[in-house]
C-alpha cells in the first residue's frame, strides 16, 4: 500500500502539469481527477500504516479500483483507457491482495469493539 501512496503521489503531482495544459473545457475534469489522486494517496498511506484501524477504507479503493478497471478495460480503444487499463487493474488487485495478506477485514472489529457497551464497573 506504501507503494501505491507513492505512486499515486507522483500521479498527483504530475496532475498539476496537466492542468496547466489543459483548456478551459477540461480544466475541472483534470483538477477533480488531481485532487483524487491526494485523496487516494492518502487512503493507501493510511492503510499502508494502520491496515487493521481503517474500516470501510479498504472496500472503498477496492470497489472504485475494480469498477474503473472494469471500465477501462471496455475503452481500451481510446487513449485514457488504454492507459487506464494497466494502472487500475494493478492497483486493484494489489489492494486485494493486501487486503488478503494484512486480513484488512478485521478493522471492522474496532467499530464493533466501539459500538459494545462497556463492561467496566
Amino acid at each position: 500500500m506504501a507503494f501505491n501512496a507513492v505512486l499515486t503521489f507522483a500521479v498527483f503531482v504530475n496532475g498539476f502539469f496537466l492542468m496547466a495544459d489543459a483548456g478551459d473545457d477540461r480544466m475541472m475534469v483534470e483538477g477533480w481527477r488531481t485532487f483524487g489522486y491526494f485523496v487516494f494517496s492518502a487512503m493507501w498511506a493510511l492503510l499502508a500504516f494502520r491496515p487493521r484501524q481503517a474500516p470501510a477504507v479498504w472496500e472503498l479503493i477496492m470497489f472504485h479500483k475494480i469498477a474503473a478497471s472494469v471500465l477501462a478495460l471496455s475503452i481500451t480503444h481510446t487513449t485514457e483507457g488504454a492507459q487506464s487499463a494497466i494502472s487500475d487493474p494493478w492497483v486493484a488487485l494489489s489492494t486485494i491482495f493486501a487486503y488478503i495478506a494484512c486480513r484488512g477485514w478485521q478493522s471492522w472489529r474496532l467499530l464493533r469493539r466501539e459500538a459494545a457497551p462497556s463492561t467496566a464497573a
